[in-house]
């Protein structure tokens, strides 16, 4: 009994630290951000509204409109990301492959840069005098430059340009992994049944890397969904707020136009229920694929 007893007080306070921290540092502001979701702030002035920040929400045209971004950054940019890297990772595991190590460190690079470098980078390339309209008008592509920072639509382009170059090698690099995974035999029995490149890509590959395409397919909505240090750093939501994303929409109404932590941390829950949406979809999806 002494023994028991002594095993379980020492459990006891190895977990507690780390149920401190936890109940500090997660737990407490998840319940606080809900309860201020419930105020209105002018100031140092909150009022208890109870639904209102979320009626409020219906009626909010930039709301809306950014959250149509994100779905439009999503439905675009995710694809195509997901695509390019499916098509990297199997190039790079081609047989006789040389260099191999150097194109996988070359197409994860872009994803530990530091991003507000990145972003710099970014606006002075895409500048309206910038070194990618030059090169455009060299090659004689374009006649005249292209406003990527100023045109609605070339700025919504340039951000799903910024997205694919940074996050396609971090997905790749899952692909890779579920294509190591996959045993030579059932490719090697599709070379013999004669099957070309694009039918062994198809038929044989995807397929088995399912599972692996369904979770990154699920991060990378989530991330989109919650989409802001690109926005912030490359074109700030502008032009018109024609790359504003609820993620941004979020910090300017608590920091910098209305100080509102009410309703924006109304708008914040709204984001978590999608998630949450999502996330039981990924997990309904590994269920029926196990």
């Amino acid at each position: 009994m002494k023994k028991r007893s002594l095993a379980s007080g020492s459990w006891v306070s190895f977990s507690l630290p780390a149920i401190f921290f936890v109940t500090v540092f997660m737990l407490y502001p998840v319940v606080y951000s809900l309860v201020l979701s419930l105020y209105s702030h002018q100031g140092l002035t909150s009022t208890f509204v109870g639904l209102g920040n979320f009626k409020r929400l219906l009626s909010d045209s930039i709301f809306w409109n950014s959250l149509l971004n994100n779905v439009l950054f999503l439905a675009i940019q995710v694809p195509i990301m997901l695509l390019l890297g499916l098509l990297f990772a199997y190039l790079l595991q081609t047989d006789g492959l040389k260099w191999r190590g150097f194109f996988r460190m070359a197409l994860f690079l872009p994803c530990i840069t530091s991003l507000v470098a990145y972003s710099i980078v970014f606006r002075t390339m895409f500048q309206f005098d910038g070194l990618i309209n030059s090169a455009l008008q060299a090659i004689h592509v374009i006649t005249q430059p292209i406003p990527w920072l100023t045109d609605k639509n070339w700025a919504r382009a340039l951000i799903i340009i910024a997205l694919c170059w940074r996050w396609t090698g971090y997905n790749a690099m899952y692909y890779i992994a579920g294509l190591q995974n996959i045993t030579r035999d059932t490719i090697e029995a599709a070379r013999m049944d004669g099957a070309n490149k694009f039918q062994e890509f198809f038929h044989i590959v995807v397929p088995q890397l399912k599972q692996v395409i369904v979770f990154t397919s699920i991060t990378s909505t989530i991330g989109t969904l919650q989409l802001f240090d690109e926005i912030a750093n490359l074109t700030n939501g502008g032009p018109s707020n024609s790359t504003l994303t609820v993620a941004l929409y979020t910090y300017q109404q608590s920091f910098l136009h209305a100080n509102n932590f009410g309703y924006s941390a109304a708008i914040s829950w709204v984001i978590v229920l999608m998630i949450a949406v999502l996330s039981l979809v990924q997990l309904r999806l590994t269920r029926e694929e196990s």
